[in-house]
């Protein structure tokens, strides 16, 4: 036994899991939200409120949770699954009695000191319950269409309790997520191929059907296809956000024009520059250089959690770790697509960087069940 061993053996066992904790995903997360409370902090024209302090404070908060939750054992994570999964569809319904109501949408309960918004649970909440479920059946049923269904089942009760809000892109990314999770757990591509080919014909159906007796969109959901596809079509209306965006993506160049030097954000041009658009504030103020970097960032949380469900030991904790980082993928790719005209405007923040409590917190969580994972994978 080397010196090193036996002083690590020597140190108390929750002193010792913390030694065990992947410090190098620690760093990035870290790193991360550093450059969401930069962008903040300009954004708020060089003043530490009404953004900064707060979104500093819920990361430490959730620093401290993603710690407590990395040193609990993850076997008792993954009995919690069916609690978390119940507990989140339970919130899903309350927020139909007694939810928040906050732009034309009802999302959040209200806690007294913040909001709490149970469809950002839900997200690490299905993760949890799919893990265990496939953790618990036998490998060779993992095809058969009753094994399929249910699954199928568990990701569709809180999609549409999701889209009675309505909040349509958090429900993309629950199918989307829930979908990644059960390919990745062994289901046949042919159940997906299948899926994709409905999707197809769907759209197809809802294009071909406007303007005739059977349209299947109201008129205005039709302009919003409209307006996706050419902005231009209406520029101070429905394509203002998306147009601005790209305005301020654009005239960052290679370099960008400096910190706190952006015009579409100091000059209110660009809408929810706090929030969902920020990653533009990002990309006028420091350019390719600056987004591409954060966009290295990201990659490498994704990298990192990778190795960890490589050398996972039990399904659950495999399977756990690849649907937190699909689920991290599918905000900043489903973000990043929006600001920059690639997709519709749904209201996906950026991870980490943008304003916002319960989506930061949730995340951090998620964070906490890797390190678990990995701090307690057989040695």
């Amino acid at each position: 036994m080397s010196y090193l061993e036996h002083q690590i053996k020597s140190v108390p066992t929750g002193a010792r899991k913390l030694l065990y904790l992947n410090w190098s995903l620690v760093l990035l997360l870290i790193a991360i939200a550093c450059i969401g409370f930069a962008m903040l902090y300009s954004v708020a024209g060089g003043a530490f409120s009404p953004w900064v302090e707060p979104q500093a404070k819920r990361f430490v908060l959730g620093l401290t949770l993603m710690f407590f939750v990395a040193l609990v054992p993850i076997w008792f994570w993954r009995n919690m699954a069916g609690l978390a999964y119940g507990g989140s569809v339970l919130l899903l319904v309350a927020v139909e009695f007694v939810g928040v109501t906050g732009m034309g949408a009802q999302r959040w309960i209200d806690l007294g000191f913040m909001r709490l918004q149970p469809s950002e649970l839900m997200k690490i909440a299905l993760v949890m319950m799919l893990a265990a479920y496939y953790d618990w059946l036998d490998l060779d049923k993992t095809s058969r269409p009753f094994w399929v269904l249910v699954p199928l089942v568990l990701i569709m009760i809180p999609v549409l309790l999701v889209l009675k809000q309505p909040d349509l892109g958090t429900a993309i990314l629950l199918v989307a997520g829930g979908g990644i999770l059960m390919f990745l757990a062994g289901v046949h591509w042919l159940y997906f191929a299948a899926v994709i080919a409905m999707g197809g014909g769907l759209i197809y159906a809802v294009l071909g059907s406007r303007g005739t007796e059977w349209q299947l969109l109201k008129d205005y959901q039709y302009r919003r296809i409209d307006t996706f596809l050419d902005p231009a079509s209406d520029p101070l209306g429905a394509g203002y956000h998306i147009t601005q965006s790209k305005i301020a993506l654009g005239s960052g160049g290679w370099a960008g024009r400096g910190f706190m030097e952006g015009t579409q954000s100091r000059l209110n041009f660009l809408p929810e520059k706090h929030t969902d658009f920020i990653f533009t504030t990002l990309a006028e103020e420091f350019g390719f250089v600056g987004a591409f970097s954060l966009l290295a960032l990201y990659a490498g949380v994704l990298v990192l959690c990778l190795g960890s469900a490589m050398m996972a030991r039990d399904r659950f904790s495999s399977l756990l770790i690849l649907g937190i980082a699909a689920t991290f993928f599918l905000f900043f790719a489903v973000n990043m697509s929006m600001v920059m005209g690639l997709a519709p405007v749904v209201g996906v923040p950026l991870p980490l960087v943008s304003y916002g409590g319960s989506a930061m917190l949730v995340l951090l969580v998620g964070f906490g069940l890797v390190q678990s994972a990995h701090v307690h994978r057989p040695r």
